[in-house]
């Protein structure tokens, strides 16, 4: 504990399921992979697909490393990934003409068209929520500062 906690844990409560945080994480992300797979069946994507996608729709012809820096994964999780993007026509892959070591990834026709259609998933999600804009942002920052909170900790 640090000095910005303001509470003990029970240590008689202390491994009960329903009061791990952990576990709540867990079941959101269960819940959650479960409606993006739904959603995002008709667009043919995976959700790490999609995030994919969402990052090159941002800021297109980006790096391989670029990219994983984006989304925290490596090359070898996400090469593979790419390769299926881009057999699905939605990416290409080139080698970046400066450093042959970089391997550059842009949208394609279809893919930059591919954004309109899963302009719909994060209503559809906010929907599926039955929360307001403003608590799902709320919850999202709260959730993004404990996680920035842990990862410090978790250094190895």
């Amino acid at each position: 504990m640090n000095a910005a906690s303001n509470s003990r844990i029970d240590p008689a409560t202390a491994l009960l399921l329903d009061r791990q945080f952990c576990f709540s994480v867990y079941s959101a992300s269960l819940a959650l992979n479960k409606l993006y797979r739904k959603l995002l069946r008709p667009l043919g994507l995976t959700y790490p697909q999609y995030l994919a996608m969402m990052v090159l729709w941002e800021q297109d012809g980006l790096t391989v490393s670029e990219i994983g820096a984006r989304l925290n994964l490596d090359s070898a999780t996400l090469t593979p990934l790419l390769k299926r993007l881009e057999t699905q026509e939605l990416v290409s892959r080139a080698r970046a003409a400066a450093d042959e070591r970089q391997v550059i990834v842009s949208l394609t026709k279809a893919g930059r068209a591919l954004k309109t259609q899963a302009g719909k998933v994060p209503e559809s999600v906010l929907c599926a929520s039955a929360c307001s804009v403003e608590e799902l942002t709320s919850l999202k920052r709260k959730l993004d500062s404990v996680t920035a909170k842990i990862a410090r900790n978790a250094v190895d």
